[in-house]
């Protein structure tokens, strides 16, 4: 046989190798005409995100976290508890738990940071005062609150839920915050073990009495599951509204809704009627619907001593039965121990084993036919039963007044709200919050939402395009299941190669070898294929063919009518950062709600708390835009076709442009 050339051959199987893991990992992914590359797209989403503005006169409470990240001050507007808990042991009870402001592990926009909790097994609190210290009054307004949340390790045991607290002493030092301190409500997702909840709790106080009690909300019909696993960010939100209702959503999905009235547990208003306590069951009470016929008689031929089951007389013994052969025999090959007393452990004999002739043989021993259904079983006579002529029915105390009675059908005017906070405990580290708006209007939070949370899911979607980022997304991000992966599919390869090599020939090369046995048995073909490219085929569907996010296979036009700020709003940003409060104002960037281009402005313009200031300059900045936009009516056409085109969901009040809403226009550079 022809000696193949090793070094030729060799090296072009390594070329191929490395080839088709270039094109396999690092290569696009096309959908009809448009390809994605796997850098472009994440970067310009990326570019799109600016921090969005924070507006008093349209929020209560606004929180991004962007501007807190430079001197990792989270102090500068939240305060952490420095509280003790009451109920526990010195060791466990301080909230000693880490916050720190941190782009997440997998950073998906740039420059957004949120608020992360690094310390795990620990009890953590911190909280801030709504802006301007305005409490947020339940009165002919709907409450909406909105928060991000992204368990980047996972979850097992822990919440990650948010209080609004309560007006009131409790909350003037949110140092002293604990898990006593009075709340109004409590929203957010808690797991523990296979326990999964989307808490929605409310404290209502009793008109009659001024008790509080909590009042929890009915579990929600679908399980929750992927937020818990997926380490992905995820959008809830609650709207409680003046007529009663409320509903909570996840990702904008509506998961749960109902009425303050009818669907929580347990319920707002007490029975009008309760069961007196004094009333006692009579003793000649009889409340058995049926009993047994007193005149039945049991017949003759009953007789209860008959078996269940009997031998079957049926049954033969089988030719070839060892009657006198004994099924277990002593072993002959047991030797007693050397350590073996027989005053203390008694007369030693060797183990039993079962009899080599019993193999051999049908059977052996003491031959007993089988068991079979006795046909005269009848088992313990009973009388039959017949209906009770003296039966009153199911006793049940009377009923009486409640004397705790009361109706109140506005539940919904619950306690002012005054603060937020976290207050929670949790096995896992690195929770990171993000995105915190409460406002009395869904068009508002609509609007920071597609600012942020849109953007990054859109972001997200797109990056899973690519075969890399797909296949960390079925492996979780874990790169250790690579690891476990390529190990599997070493192992075949390393016997088939260690058997060729077994049966090497010192005149032959290994290519050579693998050729020569695969062609005098064709069988190890298939082989071949099935244990080396099983495992491959796998990986590759699992890639390429897998089901993907439909928002991501639409509108993937790129964007190219971003514009720089305008010289007036960074001349206002400098004018505002001397005015600015330390409390509540917050640096932020101004998007409009098209979602197409978008006005950024500096990083240091704040909120002035003065009001009259705010209105003149919006007016301003209004009067400029309506001139700009005679002159200049195209940027903002294609403002529009941007928005349009976008993958990130709008809302039909937010593009109508809902109340107190303002867009600016796309300025020329």
């Amino acid at each position: 046989m022809m000696r193949l050339n090793r070094p030729r051959w060799s090296s072009l199987v390594w070329r191929i190798t490395l080839l088709c893991v270039v094109v396999l990992f690092h290569n696009s992914v096309v959908h009809g005409n448009d390809e994605i590359a796997s850098e472009s797209q994440p970067a310009e989403d990326a570019e799109l995100y600016v921090t969005p503005k924070v507006d008093p006169k349209r929020m209560y409470f606004a929180e991004h976290f962007d501007d807190l990240y430079e001197d990792n001050d989270v102090e500068k507007r939240w305060v952490k508890s420095q509280a003790k808990k009451d109920d526990a042991s010195d060791e466990v009870a301080k909230y000693d738990g880490e916050w720190a402001v941190e782009q997440p592990q997998r950073p998906i926009l740039a420059n957004d940071y949120g608020l992360v909790l690094k310390s795990k097994a620990k009890h953590a609190a911190i909280a801030s005062h709504l802006l301007l210290n305005r409490p947020f009054v339940f009165d002919d307004k709907p409450l909406v609150v909105q928060y991000e949340v992204n368990l980047q390790e996972g979850q097992e045991c822990g919440g990650s839920y948010i209080k609004l607290l309560s007006v009131g002493d409790g909350t003037k030092d949110l140092k002293q915050f604990h898990d006593k301190t009075p709340y109004t409500i409590m929203f957010g997702p808690d797991k523990c073990g296979n326990d999964i909840k989307l808490h929605f709790i409310f404290r209502h106080v009793n008109p009659i009495n001024g008790s509080i009690t909590e009042k929890h909300c009915n579990k929600q019909k679908d399980r929750l599951d992927d937020p818990f696993k997926d380490k992905r960010p995820h959008l809830y939100q609650l709207i409680i509204r003046p007529d009663n209702t409320y509903t909570i959503r996840v990702d904008h999905k509506t998961v749960n809704e109902g009425s303050l009235l009818t669907n929580f547990t347990p319920a707002v208003n007490p029975p009008a009627e309760i069961d007196d306590p004094e009333d006692r069951k009579p003793e000649n009470w009889d409340d058995r619907e049926k009993i047994p016929d007193p005149e039945a008689t049991k017949p003759d031929d009953w007789n209860e001593e008959e078996p269940a089951q009997i031998a079957d007389p049926k049954a033969t013994k089988p030719s070839g039965w060892l009657d006198d052969v004994e099924e277990m025999v002593p072993d002959s090959a047991a030797v007693k121990p050397a350590d073996w007393d027989n005053d203390m452990d008694g007369e030693w004999e060797p183990p039993l084993i079962p009899n080599p002739l019993c193999e051999k043989a049908v059977g052996c021993g003491l031959w007993k036919a089988p068991m079979v259904a006795n046909p005269n079983y009848k088992g313990k006579w009973r009388p039959p039963l017949i209906a009770n002529v003296n039966y009153q029915g199911k006793w049940a105390p009377r009923k009486i007044p409640n004397p705790d009675f009361f109706e109140d059908l506005t539940p919904f005017r619950m306690t002012p709200i005054a603060a937020v906070g976290f207050e929670i405990w949790s096995m896992s580290n690195d929770i990171l919050f993000d995105n915190i708006v409460i406002c009395d209007d869904e068009a508002v939070a609509d609007e920071w939402a597609a600012q942020t949370f849109d953007l990054k899911v859109k972001t997200l979607d797109r990056q899973a395009q690519t075969l890399w980022d797909r296949a960390m997304r079925y492996i979780n991000y874990k790169p250790a299941y690579w690891g476990a992966y390529f190990v599997y599919c070493s192992i075949p390869l390393i016997a088939y190669v260690w058997f060729l090599w077994s049966r090497r020939d010192s005149q032959e090369t290994f290519v050579s070898r693998v050729l020569k046995y695969c062609n005098s048995n064709p069988w190890m073909w298939a082989v071949l294929v099935v244990v080396v490219g099983l495992p491959v085929a796998i990986m590759i569907y699992f890639m390429c063919f897998a089901k993907t996010n439909a928002k991501a296979e639409v509108g993937r036009r790129k964007k190219t009518d971003d514009y720089p700020a305008p010289e007036d709003e960074q001349d206002d940003g400098e004018a505002d950062d001397e005015v600015r409060s330390t409390k509540t104002t917050l640096n932020a960037a101004a998007v409009p709600a098209s979602g197409g281009s978008r006005s950024a402005s500096s990083a240091g313009e704040a909120y002035p708390e003065d009001d009259d200031d705010v209105e003149h300059e919006g007016d301003e900045a209004d009067e400029d835009d309506e001139e700009e936009a005679q002159e200049e009516p195209q940027p903002a056409v294609a403002s529009e076709e941007d928005a349009s085109s976008s993958d990130a969901p709008v809302d039909s009040k937010n593009a109508e442009g809902g109340e107190g809403l303002k867009k600016r226009k796309a300025r020329k550079d």
